[in-house]
Formats: structure tokens, C-alpha cells, sequence
């Protein structure tokens, strides 16, 4: 089959590689009819190499059609629709029948201290291959895909397996009072649907922060008030102060995380462990590594005292230093973690219908085909054409 694989930093190729095949009683095989192209994907492209070896298979956010079942698989059987969560989380574990889907324990990547495993996510959470392919293995077949209709576009159902449940958790883990306000950090495809997602829950003021005009556009058009990062800069905080009645927002959410913006000695880290060979480079980024802390510093500054700070952004540095004197003082609240995906699904589904309340039928702004992937890795990294989502066809 044809399959994305790594190949070195900012080095992504399309590769024929062996078909996936069942493994275990409870996997199904999917044929893969559309798999998103995620803003931690970038991640991999840019600064977490050390953890990825040449050929590993990328992606994470699937949907197709089941094309096999292995025997013990009786809630599925070839021909069903399914979108597929990008933990791989069994669903029948201590965690998972708490809704800590992104701890499952029996996928627990334990040799590395790490949560469930992830799709197409590195050495770190399993190597477990990944999505932007032809075909894909399903573990767990019985409990973690999701069946969904026949009839209705991928675009219907795909967001299903990332997008919907991150934004959603962030929008909850925010805890937007009733007409409160919330104040949403990076207007990509994160923090564009939880900005549509805390609307349409009610939040009396969503206020989108971004630096890219196009996506700045795109959340206006939604409703969501926004400031041009270009604009305001250092002066960010009293911006918002001056749009919450001087005390800053209710709640903030972190869409951003490590890609921020404006952390030069943090990138210049990132870069020179990107220059080490893999097994030290490795250890360097597992127990001294420093993320760009630009998005996360900025949502101290903005939250009101005794507010929520949530961070949907993914994060990866192991000595981060925070400001926790600020963060006592201000008496704020803090919220994170992968997304439980398969814990929301039930809040979604109602939500993925003809009148879409949450225009994921429009969400895309790009559709290409799987041989096209490496340039649209590039265009994502650099923003080009207004793009905020890509789905890739196989």
C-alpha cells in the first residue's frame, strides 16, 4: 500500500510499505477513505524527530470502511463506516470506563512513562503505524472505532476522530461560566472549533487570538470576536482586559502549545538537540527538554483572577519552568491532557447533522490526494493558501 512515512526533519515521503494484516482476534483492518492532517503532525515535521525512525507511518486522524475483522470482532463487520479515535484505547479498562480514554491501561506505553498510544505518533506513545495511508490495523475492534451512516460526505464524520473531541474537551476543561468569556489561543483547527464548540454551548464572548489573517477571518465570520497578534503584541493582555470590563477572560484555552511564537532561546534548544544524533538527542529532549512557552505565559497574563486556564496544545518539554508565583497569586485554575476521545462521542454525534451547527461540512479548506502529502506538510508549516485543514484521499 501506499503510506506517508518519516524520513528526517522536515522530511516526509509516500512510500510503498507491506499491508497492514490482523494481528490480534479483536483488530480490524480499514480502508482508509480520508485521514486529516493535524497541527501535531508539525510537530514530528519540526521538533520531534529523536522519537521517530525512518518509515514510521504518520497520522492520526482516520476514517474509511471496514475491509476485514479478526474473529472475536462482533460489533463490526466489512463494509461498515468507521471513524476511528486516535488514542488506541480499549474501552473496557479502569481508565477508559472513567473517560480517561488518553490513559488507557491497556495500551499504556509504560516503558516510556507515557498515556495510551497513539496513531502515527512516535517511539513515545507506542510507534504504533499510522493513518495517512491506504490501510489501516485497528486495535480493538469491538470498542474503539465508531460506526457511523452511509450517505453523508467524510467530512460528516472524520472530525470525530481528533478535531471535535480535542476542541470539546478544551471548551469543557476551560469551564466557560454561563455568559462568561473565553478567550481562544491559535485559531487553528483546534482553536476554530472550540471557539464554534463554546458558542454554541453558550459562552456569552469568544474572543480568537491569531497572528494568520485568513484564520482571523474565518472566526469573525463565526462570531468569534478577534485580535490580530501582529496588531497588539506585548500589549495582548490589555487588549483583552479592555474587552472583559478590565479583569481579563473568564477562561483562556490554549490551542498553540510548543509551536508558539516569540521564544527564541527555546527554539535555538529545540533546534541544537534537533542536530544531535537520535540517542542522545533523545535524552536530551525526554529529561531536559524546553518548549516555546510564549502561548502559555500569554494565558496566564489574560485570565481573570480565580479564572481557568485549559490547554489543548500539545507540550513536550520535560523542564518547562512555569510562573507559579503569578499563577498562586491570581488564584488560577489548570487544565490539560490529550483528549478522551471515545468519551465524547456521545456529546458529538447529536451535534453531526443536515442542519451542522458546527460547520464541519465547510471545516476543510483543503482536500488532496495521499501522493500530495509532503507539500501540504509544507504549506501547513508555513501557512500558505489559507490553510487551516487538509484532508488527505487515499
Amino acid at each position: 500500500m501506499k503510506a506517508l512515512t518519516w524520513q528526517g526533519k522536515r522530511d516526509v515521503r509516500v512510500e510503498d510499505v507491506p499491508d497492514p494484516k490482523i494481528q490480534e482476534p479483536t483488530d480490524v483492518i480499514v480502508r482508509i477513505t480520508s485521514a486529516g492532517l493535524c497541527g501535531s503532525d508539525l510537530h514530528l515535521y519540526e521538533v520531534l524527530g529523536p522519537f521517530l525512525e525512518p518509515g514510521d507511518i504518520l497520522g492520526h486522524e482516520p476514517m474509511g470502511v471496514v475491509e476485514e475483522t479478526g474473529s472475536q470482532v462482533t460489533a463490526l463487520r466489512p463494509g461498515d463506516r468507521v471513524v476511528v479515535p486516535f488514542n488506541v484505547s480499549c474501552g473496557t479498562c479502569w481508565m477508559c470506563s472513567r473517560g480517561l480514554h488518553s490513559q488507557c491501561e491497556t495500551s499504556q506505553v509504560r516503558e516510556r512513562g507515557m498515556g495510551a498510544a497513539l496513531f502515527g505518533y512516535t517511539k513515545l506513545y507506542g510507534q504504533v503505524p499510522g493513518a495517512q495511508a491506504e490501510f489501516l490495523r485497528v486495535p480493538f475492534g469491538n470498542d474503539l472505532p465508531v460506526k457511523v451512516a452511509h450517505g453523508p460526505p467524510d467530512e460528516r464524520y472524520v472530525y470525530l476522530s481528533d478535531v471535535l473531541p480535542t476542541a470539546w474537551q478544551g471548551v469543557e476543561y476551560a469551564a466557560v461560566p454561563p455568559d462568561g468569556t473565553l478567550a481562544v489561543l491559535g485559531l487553528g483547527p483546534i482553536g476554530d472549533m472550540a471557539a464554534r464548540i463554546a458558542l454554541h454551548r453558550g459562552a456569552g464572548k469568544v474572543i480568537g487570538i491569531d497572528l494568520v489573517p485568513e484564520r482571523l477571518e474565518r472566526a469573525r465570520a463565526r462570531g468569534v470576536e478577534v485580535l490580530d497578534l501582529r496588531e497588539h503584541g506585548k500589549n495582548l493582555g490589555d487588549a483583552v482586559r479592555e474587552l472583559t470590563g478590565g479583569r481579563g477572560a473568564d477562561s483562556v484555552l490554549d490551542a498553540v502549545g510548543m509551536e508558539a511564537h516569540g521564544a527564541p532561546g527555546a527554539k535555538l534548544a529545540q533546534q541544537i538537540a534537533g542536530l544531535l544524533p537520535d540517542n542522545i538527542a533523545e535524552k536530551v529532549m525526554g529529561r531536559a527538554g524546553v518548549d516555546r512557552m510564549a502561548a502559555l505565559l500569554t494565558a496566564v497574563d489574560i485570565v481573570r483572577r480565580g479564572g481557568t486556564v485549559s490547554i489543548s496544545g500539545v507540550y513536550g518539554g520535560a523542564v518547562d519552568p512555569l510562573p507559579l508565583l503569578t499563577m498562586f497569586d491570581k488564584q488560577i485554575q489548570l487544565r490539560m491532557g490529550q483528549a478522551n476521545v471515545r468519551h465524547w462521542v456521545d456529546d458529538l454525534l447529536p451535534l453531526l447533522t443536515d442542519e451542522d451547527p458546527l460547520g464541519v461540512d465547510g471545516f476543510a479548506t483543503h482536500s488532496m490526494p495521499l501522493r500530495e502529502a509532503p507539500r501540504a506538510y509544507q504549506m501547513f508549516q508555513s501557512k500558505d493558501d489559507g490553510m487551516v485543514k487538509t484532508l488527505f484521499k487515499p
